[in-house]
């Protein structure tokens, strides 16, 4: 198997002002686990990018956005600029989050963008894709995101496999306490990445680190972390505690 760093990525959706993202980095400072055998990301709410990533200064915990406007700087209000990122040190950002697609209709045109614009400018994008609930039950999920894939991976020239991040989230799956199964995850998971052997050949898709996301939790990360093409998650709720996403963390360092 390929040497991957695994991953854990807390995703705060729209939670915490300052006041509490500030005591969530300090309390996640002090009881995420350093280990080079994965690697820790929090992506906070725009508002929050700057308390948090002065919060974080000097550990090992990463820093992301969670999305991104791929033109430089401009008239889109409320949009948030690859340089605007940069200068509160964040290394990472989420692109094509479900809630994302869905509540604020993004494509996965829109997703190409904002992924070419982000490794313009050194950001590592962590792409999200998957399907809904109809998709999984017509059989239909690893052929939607497959295509997902193919779109939103289009022209990209990935040099480093490790600049770019993929996270399987069955949409099924997310905030509703359903949770895919191990072998689910390994399913989409490994398809994804023979897709990524046919577009980028077998030694960059090697390289490329797919999460999953959906409900994931202390209880059921060490099963997901047991399959080939499972290289970490992007977690939602669990992050928002300490304690939790420090217990993630823990097992994929095992």
């Amino acid at each position: 198997m390929p040497n991957r760093t695994r991953m854990i990525a807390g995703n705060w959706k729209m939670n915490n002002d300052v006041p509490a993202a500030k005591k969530l980095a300090e309390e996640l400072v002090a009881a995420v686990p350093t280990s080079d055998a994965v690697e820790v990301v929090v992506c906070p709410p725009t508002i929050d990018l700057a308390c948090t990533s002065h919060k974080l200064a000097g550990s090992a915990i990463k820093l992301g956005g969670q999305n991104v406007y791929w033109e430089e700087k401009g008239a889109y209000t409320g949009e948030t600029s690859t340089g605007m990122l940069k200068s509160v040190n964040a290394e990472y950002c989420i692109i094509g989050h479900s809630e994302r697609r869905d509540y604020f209709h993004e494509t996965d045109e829109d997703v190409n963008k904002k992924a070419r614009a982000l490794m313009a400018a050194g950001i590592t994008p962590i792409s999200c894709c998957g399907e809904s609930l109809e998709v999984r039950e017509a059989g239909k999920h690893v052929e939607f995101v497959v295509d997902q894939i193919k779109k939103d991976t289009e022209g990209l020239e990935i040099t480093d496999p490790s600049k770019y991040v993929i996270a399987y989230e069955p949409i099924w799956a997310i905030g509703t306490g359903k949770t895919a199964t191990a072998d689910d995850a390994q399913e989409v998971c490994g398809a994804i990445r023979k897709t990524l052997v046919e577009i980028f050949g077998q030694e960059t898709a090697d390289g490329i680190r797919v999460l999953y996301g959906g409900s994931a939790k202390p209880e059921n990360i060490a099963g997901f972390l047991e399959k080939e093409d499972v290289d970490g998650a992007l977690v939602g709720g669990a992050s928002l505690v300490a304690e939790s996403f420090a217990a993630m963390v823990e097992k994929a360092a095992e």
